[in-house]
């Protein structure tokens, strides 16, 4: 054989076995699986974080804010560290500055109890705060804290009848402003907490409210009035109101509207007091005893009858004054009317 197709043939053939080997290699590394990546564990210390945005004057609750593990390298010194701050400390201060959600809380966005110029960030804008005096009674037992919402009920009596003054008077109780935020109880927004983190429940005689400049003197005035209570609200009852607006037209959301200012303006909504359509219940509600009119003032009463209560009498030529124990109905006779006792 020619030895130069010798060398040709001992070439072709060292290809051919080095391109056997190399695809041999290469379908071996496709049909192998190849070893997942493992997770790495987040690294660095837990910071305090907002878990909804927070307007300025938010009061900080417990569903608020909550730890987060942060990188290590861009944890400041202003941040709230998880085993070196109190959470608990930190219930009832109020936001300073705006924080979004998922943001970290400085310590120089909230302002503590007790500083100078908390009660004024608490406040909105274009809001006033109004101390009412309560008792255990008409304060839910101690159980209203700083950023709850309630509805005030006033409670009076109404003197009702002629100009004698001899109508039974009226008993009443009406809802005359609803969804108020409770801004600090005793002049203090301060939560007292038990070493295992129970919040104490304590007595309290006033309760400051934010209220608008409207709704500021409509409860100056129902102090003078009668008795005004508290009545808490539920955190589920704002959805329910918000959404009832925004059916009604009363909340409107204009078209192209960011995400953000969309959620401003259902906040706004939702946080609104409310003074208007006041509902009320008359004792004649409560017990069949009671009145649930107010009869006019120049209103002739009915002709006296005489009393019945198991027994009749007269003073001379004057019918007694009826005694009424039970429900009654006016029987009319010609001329004269006489109250009688029904099942009786």
């Amino acid at each position: 054989m020619d030895r130069k197709k010798l060398v040709l043939l001992l070439g072709a053939l060292i290809i051919a076995i080095g391109t056997a080997i190399a695809a041999r290699s290469m379908f071996a590394g496709s049909s192998a699986p190849q070893a997942a990546a493992a997770p790495q564990e987040p690294e660095g210390p837990k910071v305090l974080v907002a878990q909804r945005a927070l307007p300025v004057g938010t009061i900080i609750t417990a569903d608020a804010v909550a730890y987060q593990l942060w990188p290590k390298e861009m944890v400041q010194d202003a941040y709230f560290i998880d085993g070196k701050s109190d959470m608990n400390i930190l219930l009832g201060t109020v936001v300073r500055h705006p924080i979004t959600a998922g943001e970290p809380v400085t310590q120089g966005s909230l302002v503590a109890p007790g500083d100078r110029g908390f009660l004024a960030a608490a406040l909105g804008a274009g809001m006033r705060a109004v101390t009412v005096p309560v008792s255990a009674k008409t304060g839910v037992g101690g159980f209203v804290f700083p950023g709850d919402r309630v509805d005030l009920v006033l409670t009076q009596t109404v003197n009702a009848g002629d100009s004698g003054g001899r109508g039974a008077p009226l008993k009443a109780a009406e809802t005359i402003l609803r969804n108020i935020r409770v801004l600090a109880t005793d002049q203090s927004t301060e939560t007292t907490h038990t070493p295992d983190g129970k919040t104490v429940v304590r007595d309290f005689r006033t309760v400051t409210l934010e209220v608008t400049p409207k709704i500021a003197e409509k409860v100056a005035v129902a102090q003078t009035i009668g008795t005004l209570s508290l009545s808490l609200r539920s955190i589920a009852d704002n959805q329910s109101d918000l959404e009832r607006a925004i059916a009604s037209g009363d909340v409107n959301v204009p078209e192209g509207a960011s995400k953000s200012d969309e959620e401003k303006i259902l906040r706004t909504a939702m946080s609104r007091p409310r003074d208007g359509g006041s509902s009320f219940v008359t004792g004649g509600d409560v017990s069949r005893f009671q009145r649930t009119s107010i009869p006019r003032a120049d209103a002739t009463p009915p002709p006296a009858a005489m009393a019945y209560n198991g027994n009749t009498g007269t003073r001379g030529n004057t019918p007694a004054a009826p005694v009424r124990t039970g429900p009654i109905v006016n029987v009319t006779r010609g001329k004269t009317t006489v109250a009688v006792p029904v099942g009786k």
